[in-house]
């Protein structure tokens, strides 16, 4: 199998066409400093990391205690017609966001609903050709997928600032930009979105509190922009993560979640 480091090359450089810095870069008007294309690199390797371990196979996943299946270098969430949860349903919208890049996924990724309707079923056709070609798709896709997560995350702030208290929206900004400072603090931004949402849907609470981007920022403490800022979300993406599982109901069992999530947190505050 090929490192990833060499997959990742080759799929930025075949996918230049969807990498423009204007589709991807957002807000560079507000004061976030641009990311140059080997920054991008080293977020989409550390994002396909944490959510896949890096390999291929990581790409399709159904995780225990799960009722449905994580795509992509972002583990982006896809709906069964059987089950329709509470979190944020992420594949349907990269889907969208291929289409509008003029990109064509294999067929069974356009279909409105996930084909695999049960762990059992989609470990029994994991290496069949449909799922082996999503697999490859996804493969030679990374810069595209990196381009879509930095665009979700962009666009998180508008409306998190919209959702927010009047009172808190200009605290929150500022921390925003503040952890912006650095490409590891915008690393942090960006895979937080991905990874656990902006923090606006209500039904993503556990007793009232929820665990993301706007709950992070929000409490976050006051410290200077930089490593400093970059140091104290990952602190703070802890702090609500933990809230989070010991809020969660009994029956999902997420304390087994807790040491990997402490652990992607605190790659925040490291250096890409």
């Amino acid at each position: 199998m090929k490192s990833l480091t060499v997959i990742l090359s080759l799929a930025l450089l075949s996918c230049s066409t969807f990498s423009s810095s204007s589709s991807a870069q957002g807000p560079a008007a507000t004061g976030i400093p641009n990311l140059s294309e080997s920054q991008k690199m080293a977020i989409g390797k550390k994002i396909w990391q944490n959510e896949c371990g890096g390999t291929v196979d990581g790409l399709t996943t159904w995780n225990v205690g799960e009722e449905f299946p994580s795509l992509g270098i972002g583990h982006f969430i896809w709906y069964t017609a059987q089950h329709k949860g509470p979190f944020t349903e992420s594949w349907p919208q990269f889907m969208t966001y291929c289409k509008q890049r003029g990109v064509t996924p294999p067929a069974v990724g356009l279909l409105p609903d996930c084909p695999w309707n049960s762990p059992a079923q989609f470990k029994q056709e994991f290496r069949s050709p449909r799922m082996n070609e999503l697999r490859t798709w996804l493969s030679k896709t990374v810069s595209l997928q990196t381009d879509f997560i930095i665009t979700r995350s962009r666009g998180a702030l508008p409306k998190i600032l919209s959702g927010a208290p009047a009172n808190d929206r200009a605290r929150i900004s500022t921390n925003y930009q503040k952890v912006a400072a650095t490409a590891h603090g915008q690393y942090a931004l960006i895979d937080y979105v991905n990874f656990k949402g902006d923090g606006l849907n209500a039904n993503e609470r556990y007793a009232g509190k929820g665990w993301g981007l706007l709950q992070v920022l929000g409490g976050m403490s006051d410290v200077q922009a930089g490593q400093a800022a970059a140091s104290e979300f990952a602190a703070s993406a802890k702090r609500a993560l933990n809230r989070r599982i010991d809020n969660s109901p009994p029956a999902r069992g997420e304390a087994r979640w807790r040491e990997g999530w402490d652990n992607r947190c605190a790659t925040y505050a490291r250096p890409l």
